[in-house]
């Protein structure tokens, strides 16, 4: 059974039938499922939706792009949803300079706010970063040892990187661009790094994996990358699913 551990249900992508499809998710391999926050308004339906499934967990943080509008306040809600049992993490958080918005100073202060506030509650982090390598490993090295750990969610940079992030204490979260035949370095990335380190995740809505790219993504669609991570480092397929699943249960402090 596949643990996606990077998900958004909330998404109105998912409003036709959400209910129907998280319903369906036990008999099509899917044990768990992370809900990640992104605003402060997914992030509270987030929580609410967690309550629904027994299955599903979720995470409270605000996304590189939304956090142009935040407020200390917010960071008092983030504090005061961690406290709820169903919330593993602190994220998505971190950095997205593809589109610079807001521009990186505000970027860089609300990410190290959340830090703060990871630290404090002691939960993992879920870490976004988009065309903003080097800023994000100098942030996370300033938390460094103040953290519980955490994951690169749709990681996209170096072998190099990954292997430094790695050492860190960092799981390397995979999904459906792995399949993609133009992601030569999260190929190499996948091929290369030990199987302990990596977990599964669909960021769906997004990212739906070949043979499927360009439609809605669902956590269905982990079969695809799961086979692509068996060819990849010749091992089974039922190797890859029971050694991410305990890698996410590590991940997020299940046990």
């Amino acid at each position: 059974m596949i643990f996606d551990t990077h998900a958004h249900y909330d998404d109105e992508a998912f409003d036709a039938d959400r209910e129907e499809l998280l319903a369906a998710m036990n008999e099509n391999g899917i044990c768990n499922i992370v809900n990640v926050g992104a605003s402060m308004d997914s992030t509270k339906a987030s929580v609410e939706l967690s309550k629904k499934y027994d299955f599903m967990y979720t995470s409270v943080g605000v996304h590189p792009n939304e956090t142009g509008e935040l407020t200390e306040n917010d960071m008092d809600i983030l504090r005061k949803l961690s406290e709820d049992k169903k919330v593993v993490a602190i994220g998505e958080i971190g950095l997205d300079y593809h589109f610079l918005e807001p521009d990186k100073d505000i970027q860089k202060k609300w990410f190290r706010k959340q830090l703060d506030v990871a630290a404090e509650t002691g939960l993992p982090v879920i870490i976004h970063s988009r065309d903003a390598a080097n800023d994000t490993m100098s942030i996370l090295k300033e938390y460094q040892g103040k953290l519980s750990g955490g994951v690169i969610h749709c990681y996209s940079y170096s072998l190099e990187m990954a292997k430094e992030y790695i050492k860190m204490g960092y799981y390397i979260g995979i999904g459906g661009v792995v399949t993609f035949k133009n992601a030569k370095k999260l190929i190499e990335v996948a091929e290369n790094i030990s199987l302990d380190k990596i977990v599964l995740e669909t960021d769906c809505p997004y990212l739906s994996p070949e043979p499927n790219r360009g439609k809605r993504n669902d956590s269905t669609n982990l079969h695809y990358v799961v086979k692509k991570i068996s060819e990849l480092k010749g091992i089974s397929e039922e190797e890859i699913i029971k050694q991410t699943y305990k890698n996410a249960i590590d991940l997020y402090k299940l046990n």
